[in-house]
């Protein structure tokens, strides 16, 4: 049961039954706040036990509102044929080929539910074609900014789901900016228009926490070791880390922790978790999504590649063992990356480059 929200920021709480953006103290991110005791005293893990396998199966600690799904989550947790006690969720067998999927559903989910009409994101990568599907199998409106140089997938996936398009001479910042712009217009409030960026509305935390409730039950109820997630803005680990909170407070789980280990965004890097932050090279990322498809037969996005590569770094420095249990996140599917990955195809011409922008810059917040 949805109690309120509450600022993570200075703890102020607002009503959860109207639309919410951030904190108007401090502009700190809302989480959404339940009635534990009272969910743990009618509803068990146990319970969980033939349900809709989606992210819907645990609607018990998501909002109450008709969801607007297309089979999102539940993806499978696959033990790795190289690496003994590892094993690679793949996020990129979720709808639109991305993670993205989870949040989306959520915060398009309470959009329908507020009787909003047109919901604007900036965005170069998954965020915008998740949001195009959503709002589409919503009968919303879909209102996407995106720099002029957006991968071709990207670009075509929201033109097909018929979201409203404006393309953007600049970085994924200058797209954030023009967002920003328009929630100062007379009209953004009064056309039922709503901004869905990362942090800044409730509910893409609340779908993305999910991945920790897979991962909890998916291990049979047991913490991993490890777990290591590419992340721009980090909205994937904080949803982890509030499911983990969560599903102590159900008995679902006791104190352990997995440590959270960042791919690329350094700044992201988790401090309670006892966790750490790795990059990657653009030459790592090709070469480790290669290696993935030849070895474990799943086409990783480039940024999920990511998490093979800093594995690799972190037993060779001792800081996982072999016994350790972790979990490496492919976030997202590479057949959405193919012009990333044209000048390695097939095994010519391995020597070119990729622009650095498409491989390093797809790792972002939006």
């Amino acid at each position: 049961m949805l109690t309120h929200l509450e600022c993570t920021r200075c703890g102020e709480h607002y009503p959860a039954d109207r639309p919410q953006s951030v904190c108007l103290k401090d502009a700190g991110v809302l989480y959404a706040r339940y009635d534990l005791d009272k969910i743990k005293r009618t509803f068990s893990a146990a319970r969980l036990a033939g349900r809709t396998p989606s992210m819907w199966r645990y609607d018990a600690v998501l909002p109450a509102a008709d969801p607007v799904t297309l089979g999102e989550g539940f993806t499978p947790m696959l033990p790795s044929r190289e690496f003994p006690n590892v094993y690679i969720k793949d996020e990129g067998l979720n709808p639109t080929g991305s993670f993205k999927a989870r949040g989306l559903s959520a915060a398009v989910t309470m959009a329908r539910h507020f009787g909003l009409k047109k919901l604007a994101i900036p965005s170069a990568g998954n965020a915008a074609g998740a949001l195009a599907a959503y709002a589409a199998a919503a009968s919303l409106e879909a209102h996407i900014f995106m720099p002029k140089d957006v991968p071709m997938a990207n670009r075509i996936e929201c033109d097909y789901y018929g979201a409203h398009i404006s393309f953007v001479d600049g970085l994924i910042s200058d797209c954030a900016r023009n967002v920003a712009a328009m929630k100062s217009e007379s009209y953004w409030e009064k056309e039922g228009w709503f901004d869905v960026s990362t942090t800044k509305e409730p509910y893409r935390v609340e779908g993305k926490k999910t991945m920790g409730y897979e991962v909890a039950e998916q291990l049979g109820w047991r913490m991993p070791q490890g777990i290591i997630y590419p992340t721009g803005g980090g909205v994937g680990l904080l949803g982890m880390w509030k499911a983990f909170e969560e599903m102590q407070a159900l008995g679902w789980i006791g104190p352990e922790r997995p440590r959270m280990i960042v791919v690329q965004s350094a700044g992201c890097a988790p401090k309670r978790s006892k966790g750490a932050a790795v990059s990657a090279t653009d030459e790592e990322l090709v070469e480790a999504t290669r290696h993935w498809a030849k070895h474990e037969g799943i086409f990783a996005a480039p940024e999920g590649a990511a998490c093979l590569v800093a594995y690799r770094k972190l037993r060779a420095s001792g800081f996982f063992k072999p016994e350790d249990i972790v979990v490496l996140f492919n976030t997202g599917n590479g057949l959405k990356y193919l012009d990333v990955f044209d000048a390695n195809a097939a095994g010519t011409r391995r020597s070119a480059r990729p622009a650095a922008r498409q491989i390093g810059g797809i790792i972002g917040p939006y």
